[in-house]
Protein backbone atom coordinates (compact mmCIF):
# COMPACT_ATOMS: atom_id res chain seq x y z
CA UNK A 1 0.00 0.00 0.00
CA UNK A 2 0.98 3.47 -0.96
CA UNK A 3 3.05 5.57 2.18
CA UNK A 4 5.21 8.42 2.08
CA UNK A 5 5.60 10.51 5.42
CA UNK A 6 2.41 12.79 5.60
CA UNK A 7 0.64 12.88 2.30
CA UNK A 8 -2.26 11.40 2.07
CA UNK A 9 -4.28 8.65 -0.40
CA UNK A 10 -6.87 12.11 -0.86
CA UNK A 11 -3.96 14.57 -2.11
CA UNK A 12 -4.16 13.76 -6.23
CA UNK A 13 -0.59 14.40 -7.64
CA UNK A 14 -1.30 17.34 -10.18
CA UNK A 15 1.16 19.31 -12.65
CA UNK A 16 2.70 21.74 -10.73
CA UNK A 17 3.23 19.23 -7.79
CA UNK A 18 5.22 17.47 -10.56
CA UNK A 19 6.95 19.93 -11.98
CA UNK A 20 7.64 21.06 -8.16
CA UNK A 21 9.13 17.71 -7.48
CA UNK A 22 12.33 18.32 -9.59
CA UNK A 23 15.24 17.80 -7.47
CA UNK A 24 13.22 16.89 -4.25
CA UNK A 25 11.83 13.42 -5.22
CA UNK A 26 11.77 10.61 -7.96
CA UNK A 27 8.76 10.60 -10.07
CA UNK A 28 7.18 7.39 -11.28
CA UNK A 29 5.10 6.98 -14.30
CA UNK A 30 3.43 3.96 -15.85
CA UNK A 31 0.72 3.50 -18.68
CA UNK A 32 -2.39 1.74 -18.33
CA UNK A 33 -5.47 1.45 -20.30
CA UNK A 34 -8.55 0.32 -18.60
CA UNK A 35 -9.99 1.04 -15.38
CA UNK A 36 -9.12 -2.58 -13.35
CA UNK A 37 -4.97 -1.59 -13.65
CA UNK A 38 -5.44 2.05 -13.03
CA UNK A 39 -7.22 1.35 -9.32
CA UNK A 40 -4.08 -1.37 -9.15
CA UNK A 41 -1.20 1.22 -10.01
CA UNK A 42 -2.89 4.11 -8.07
CA UNK A 43 -3.22 1.82 -4.92
CA UNK A 44 0.91 0.94 -5.71
CA UNK A 45 1.23 5.19 -5.32
CA UNK A 46 2.45 5.83 -8.64
CA UNK A 47 2.66 9.68 -9.61
CA UNK A 48 1.27 9.64 -12.98
CA UNK A 49 -0.57 7.41 -15.13
CA UNK A 50 0.01 7.87 -18.92
CA UNK A 51 -2.88 6.50 -21.16
CA UNK A 52 0.07 6.21 -23.92
CA UNK A 53 -0.86 6.03 -27.53
CA UNK A 54 1.54 2.30 -26.96
CA UNK A 55 -2.21 1.07 -27.01
CA UNK A 56 -2.44 0.65 -30.58
CA UNK A 57 1.05 -1.70 -30.17
CA UNK A 58 0.30 -3.31 -26.60
CA UNK A 59 -3.45 -3.56 -26.73
CA UNK A 60 -4.55 -3.19 -30.15
CA UNK A 61 -1.48 -5.98 -31.55
CA UNK A 62 -0.83 -3.24 -34.46
CA UNK A 63 3.58 -2.66 -35.67
CA UNK A 64 3.44 0.75 -34.28
CA UNK A 65 1.62 4.14 -32.98
CA UNK A 66 0.19 5.58 -35.76
CA UNK A 67 -2.87 4.07 -36.07
CA UNK A 68 -4.22 4.85 -33.03
CA UNK A 69 -6.84 8.02 -33.06
CA UNK A 70 -8.27 10.50 -30.74
CA UNK A 71 -11.10 9.04 -30.00
CA UNK A 72 -9.73 5.99 -28.82
CA UNK A 73 -7.43 8.05 -26.45
CA UNK A 74 -10.31 9.78 -25.10
CA UNK A 75 -12.00 6.03 -24.31
CA UNK A 76 -9.36 4.94 -22.57
CA UNK A 77 -8.82 7.41 -20.89
CA UNK A 78 -12.18 7.82 -19.23
CA UNK A 79 -11.44 4.52 -18.29
CA UNK A 80 -8.37 4.99 -16.70
CA UNK A 81 -9.84 8.37 -15.03
CA UNK A 82 -12.34 6.24 -13.10
CA UNK A 83 -9.60 3.89 -10.95
CA UNK A 84 -7.82 6.89 -10.25
CA UNK A 85 -8.06 8.35 -6.36
CA UNK A 86 -4.46 10.52 -6.39
CA UNK A 87 -2.14 9.72 -9.32
CA UNK A 88 -2.05 12.76 -12.18
CA UNK A 89 -3.42 11.37 -15.35
CA UNK A 90 -1.77 12.07 -18.94
CA UNK A 91 -2.58 11.70 -22.52
CA UNK A 92 -1.01 10.96 -25.23
CA UNK A 93 -1.98 13.21 -28.42
CA UNK A 94 -1.77 10.44 -31.19
CA UNK A 95 -0.32 11.10 -34.23
CA UNK A 96 -1.71 13.67 -36.92
CA UNK A 97 -3.94 15.17 -33.94
CA UNK A 98 -1.74 17.92 -33.46
CA UNK A 99 0.90 18.53 -36.48
CA UNK A 100 -1.19 20.22 -38.83
CA UNK A 101 -0.93 23.57 -36.49
CA UNK A 102 -1.12 25.28 -33.31
CA UNK A 103 -4.71 25.85 -33.85
CA UNK A 104 -5.52 21.69 -34.08
CA UNK A 105 -3.17 21.54 -31.49
CA UNK A 106 -5.35 23.42 -29.11
CA UNK A 107 -8.55 21.82 -30.15
CA UNK A 108 -7.36 18.25 -29.99
CA UNK A 109 -6.35 18.87 -26.47
CA UNK A 110 -8.85 20.12 -25.58
CA UNK A 111 -11.08 17.47 -26.60
CA UNK A 112 -9.08 15.14 -24.77
CA UNK A 113 -9.55 17.42 -21.29
CA UNK A 114 -13.13 17.73 -21.91
CA UNK A 115 -13.61 13.78 -23.52
CA UNK A 116 -10.89 11.63 -22.16
CA UNK A 117 -10.82 13.17 -18.29
CA UNK A 118 -7.36 13.94 -19.05
CA UNK A 119 -5.33 16.23 -16.32
CA UNK A 120 -2.74 16.80 -18.75
CA UNK A 121 -1.52 16.21 -22.75
CA UNK A 122 1.81 14.90 -24.04
CA UNK A 123 2.99 15.54 -27.69
CA UNK A 124 6.24 14.49 -29.30
CA UNK A 125 8.53 16.44 -30.82
CA UNK A 126 11.12 19.84 -29.76
CA UNK A 127 11.50 23.10 -31.65
CA UNK A 128 8.94 22.12 -34.70
CA UNK A 129 6.22 22.50 -32.00
CA UNK A 130 7.05 24.80 -29.33
CA UNK A 131 4.65 26.76 -30.40
CA UNK A 132 2.06 23.97 -30.44
CA UNK A 133 2.98 23.68 -26.88
CA UNK A 134 2.94 26.93 -26.04
CA UNK A 135 -0.57 27.49 -27.43
CA UNK A 136 -1.72 25.02 -25.77
CA UNK A 137 -0.13 25.84 -22.34
CA UNK A 138 -2.20 29.79 -22.95
CA UNK A 139 -5.18 27.66 -23.61
CA UNK A 140 -4.59 26.19 -19.53
CA UNK A 141 -4.15 22.59 -20.26
CA UNK A 142 -0.59 21.31 -19.25
CA UNK A 143 1.59 20.15 -21.68
CA UNK A 144 4.55 17.13 -21.08
CA UNK A 145 7.25 17.25 -24.04
CA UNK A 146 8.44 14.42 -25.36
CA UNK A 147 12.41 14.11 -27.29
CA UNK A 148 14.91 11.87 -28.16
CA UNK A 149 13.16 8.64 -29.80
CA UNK A 150 9.59 10.07 -31.23
CA UNK A 151 7.39 6.88 -32.27
CA UNK A 152 5.55 8.79 -34.42
CA UNK A 153 8.45 9.64 -36.56
CA UNK A 154 9.27 5.62 -36.67
CA UNK A 155 9.44 6.06 -40.83
CA UNK A 156 11.02 8.76 -40.55
CA UNK A 157 14.07 7.38 -38.34
CA UNK A 158 14.32 4.47 -39.97
CA UNK A 159 13.14 2.32 -37.08
CA UNK A 160 13.10 2.28 -33.49
CA UNK A 161 16.17 3.38 -32.74
CA UNK A 162 18.72 5.58 -30.08
CA UNK A 163 18.63 8.95 -30.68
CA UNK A 164 21.49 11.20 -29.48
CA UNK A 165 24.32 8.87 -30.32
CA UNK A 166 26.19 11.46 -32.33
CA UNK A 167 27.61 15.29 -31.49
CA UNK A 168 25.37 16.96 -33.54
CA UNK A 169 22.52 14.62 -32.41
CA UNK A 170 22.55 14.92 -29.07
CA UNK A 171 22.91 19.19 -29.48
CA UNK A 172 19.75 18.88 -31.06
CA UNK A 173 17.91 16.87 -28.38
CA UNK A 174 19.36 19.42 -25.22
CA UNK A 175 18.19 22.52 -27.71
CA UNK A 176 14.52 20.67 -28.12
CA UNK A 177 14.40 20.55 -24.04
CA UNK A 178 14.75 23.65 -23.90
CA UNK A 179 12.63 24.68 -26.55
CA UNK A 180 9.35 22.65 -24.91
CA UNK A 181 10.96 24.17 -21.20
CA UNK A 182 10.61 27.72 -22.68
CA UNK A 183 7.06 26.65 -24.45
CA UNK A 184 6.22 25.85 -20.67
CA UNK A 185 5.73 22.19 -20.67
CA UNK A 186 5.55 21.41 -16.93
CA UNK A 187 7.91 17.96 -17.61
CA UNK A 188 9.67 16.13 -20.86
CA UNK A 189 10.03 12.84 -21.31
CA UNK A 190 13.62 11.79 -22.89
CA UNK A 191 13.03 8.13 -25.07
CA UNK A 192 16.07 6.12 -25.73
CA UNK A 193 19.06 8.63 -25.58
CA UNK A 194 21.95 7.86 -23.87
CA UNK A 195 22.57 8.26 -20.23
CA UNK A 196 25.11 11.01 -20.61
CA UNK A 197 22.65 13.24 -23.21
CA UNK A 198 19.87 12.61 -20.54
CA UNK A 199 21.80 13.63 -17.38
CA UNK A 200 22.74 16.88 -19.94
CA UNK A 201 19.03 17.26 -20.29
CA UNK A 202 17.98 16.85 -16.94
CA UNK A 203 20.56 19.70 -15.59
CA UNK A 204 19.88 21.87 -17.98
CA UNK A 205 16.60 22.47 -17.94
CA UNK A 206 14.40 23.43 -14.95
CA UNK A 207 11.39 21.08 -15.45
CA UNK A 208 11.43 17.14 -14.36
CA UNK A 209 12.59 14.52 -17.06
CA UNK A 210 11.66 11.25 -16.71
CA UNK A 211 13.82 8.67 -18.87
CA UNK A 212 12.55 5.86 -20.66
CA UNK A 213 15.74 4.19 -21.84
CA UNK A 214 17.31 6.78 -20.84
CA UNK A 215 19.56 6.18 -17.95
CA UNK A 216 19.07 6.17 -14.19
CA UNK A 217 20.13 9.98 -13.94
CA UNK A 218 16.42 11.39 -15.22
CA UNK A 219 14.11 13.35 -12.50
CA UNK A 220 11.53 10.06 -12.72
CA UNK A 221 11.28 6.95 -15.19
CA UNK A 222 7.92 5.55 -16.99
CA UNK A 223 7.47 2.46 -18.87
CA UNK A 224 4.88 0.55 -20.36
CA UNK A 225 2.72 -1.65 -17.74
CA UNK A 226 2.84 -4.66 -20.03
CA UNK A 227 6.68 -4.82 -20.08
CA UNK A 228 6.92 -4.45 -16.89
CA UNK A 229 4.21 -6.94 -15.49
CA UNK A 230 5.92 -9.21 -17.95
CA UNK A 231 2.26 -9.97 -20.12
CA UNK A 232 3.62 -9.62 -22.97
CA UNK A 233 4.60 -12.18 -25.72
CA UNK A 234 6.11 -10.21 -28.49
CA UNK A 235 9.37 -7.97 -28.03
CA UNK A 236 10.35 -6.24 -25.00
CA UNK A 237 12.41 -3.37 -25.21
CA UNK A 238 16.02 -3.56 -23.76
CA UNK A 239 15.22 -1.24 -21.69
CA UNK A 240 12.26 -2.50 -19.93
CA UNK A 241 12.75 -4.81 -16.99
CA UNK A 242 10.10 -7.33 -15.99
CA UNK A 243 8.90 -7.33 -12.31
CA UNK A 244 6.85 -9.69 -12.57
CA UNK A 245 5.69 -12.99 -15.17
CA UNK A 246 2.38 -12.31 -14.91
CA UNK A 247 1.43 -13.89 -17.91
CA UNK A 248 2.67 -16.95 -17.23
CA UNK A 249 0.14 -16.53 -14.39
CA UNK A 250 -2.49 -16.17 -16.51
CA UNK A 251 -1.53 -18.62 -19.04
CA UNK A 252 -1.58 -21.07 -16.04
CA UNK A 253 -4.52 -20.01 -14.82
CA UNK A 254 -6.83 -20.06 -17.47
CA UNK A 255 -5.53 -23.78 -18.47
CA UNK A 256 -6.34 -25.08 -15.12
CA UNK A 257 -9.84 -23.45 -15.22
CA UNK A 258 -10.27 -25.04 -18.81
CA UNK A 259 -9.05 -28.46 -17.56
CA UNK A 260 -11.77 -28.19 -15.22
CA UNK A 261 -14.45 -27.15 -17.46
CA UNK A 262 -13.62 -29.91 -19.60
CA UNK A 263 -13.27 -32.33 -16.68
CA UNK A 264 -16.48 -31.45 -15.15
CA UNK A 265 -15.31 -30.44 -12.31
CA UNK A 266 -15.68 -26.58 -12.29
CA UNK A 267 -18.79 -25.31 -11.59
CA UNK A 268 -18.52 -27.34 -8.00
CA UNK A 269 -21.51 -27.29 -5.88
CA UNK A 270 -20.26 -24.11 -4.14
CA UNK A 271 -20.40 -22.22 -7.28
CA UNK A 272 -24.16 -23.33 -8.19
CA UNK A 273 -27.50 -21.37 -6.72
CA UNK A 274 -29.60 -22.96 -4.36
CA UNK A 275 -31.62 -25.70 -5.95
CA UNK A 276 -35.19 -24.88 -7.05
CA UNK A 277 -38.13 -26.05 -4.47
CA UNK A 278 -40.11 -29.07 -5.47
CA UNK A 279 -43.60 -26.81 -6.41
CA UNK A 280 -41.50 -24.54 -8.63
CA UNK A 281 -39.59 -27.49 -9.99
CA UNK A 282 -42.96 -28.61 -11.53
CA UNK A 283 -44.12 -25.46 -12.69
CA UNK A 284 -40.91 -24.91 -14.54
CA UNK A 285 -41.47 -28.72 -15.68
CA UNK A 286 -37.71 -29.61 -14.26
Amino acid sequence: MYNEGSRTAAERETAPRIRAAKGKRKLVMVTAYDVAMARLVDEAGVDMVLVGDSLGMVFQGEANTLKVTLGEVCYHGRAVARGLARAHLVGDMPFMSYQVSPEQAVASAGQMVKEGAFEAVKLEGGQVFAEHVRRIVQAGIPVMGHVGLLPQSVHALGGFRVQGKTASEADRIVVDARALEEAGAYCIVLEAVPPDVASVITHTVSVPTIGIGAGARCDGQVLVLNDLLGLSRAHVPRFAKAFANIGDVVVKAVGAYANEVRSGTFPGAEHQFQVVSGKHARELGL
